[in-house]
Parts: C-alpha cells; structure tokens; sequence
C-alpha cells in the first residue's frame, strides 16, 4: 500500500503509531515525551539525528529501541511542529 507524504491515510497511520510508542508522563522524564517502556526520551533521539548520527547508530547506542520506535519520535516532532504557531526569532 502506498500513500502520499501528508495524505491523511498517511497522517492517520503516523498518529496511531505514535500513541503506540511514545507517551508522556508525568512521573517519567519530568513529562517529556519518551519512547513507551524507557526513558529514551524523543528530544535525544532528535538530537542525535540532528547531530547526524545515522538510523544504525541510533540503534546500537540504544539497543531496546527498534526503527518503527525511531520513526515515531520523528512523525511526533512533526505533528507537534505542525500543530503549534511559528513565530520568526528576532524579528
């Protein structure tokens, strides 16, 4: 099956995978969303991609996550960047 990048069958199959793997709790992390069953927390796997660490090392540095975990912190940054008000810094 083949959807397009930002078709809603798309948007939708990222949500559900999402709610699958990350979550945000209170009594985890201070509330930063983390991969489901550690404390991997998305913001560092941003990082490290960010920092441009390939999907490999991401996982060799955390062996309990999988690509599907990977995936999903990036559809989260995505659908949180997508829903929130960009505003231009010092302008």
């Amino acid at each position: 099956m083949m959807w397009l990048v930002g078709s809603p069958q798309m948007r939708e199959a990222a949500v559900g995978t999402i709610q699958e793997r990350i979550v945000v709790d209170p009594q985890i992390c201070g509330g930063k969303p983390c991969i489901r069953g550690t404390r991997i927390m998305v913001k560092n796997i941003l990082g490290m991609l960010a920092g441009g660490y390939a999907m490999e090392q991401i996982l060799h540095a955390y062996p309990e996550l999988s690509r599907d975990d990977v995936v999903a912190a990036l559809d989260y940054a995505s659908a949180v960047v997508d829903e929130e008000k960009v505003v231009a810094l010092g302008a």
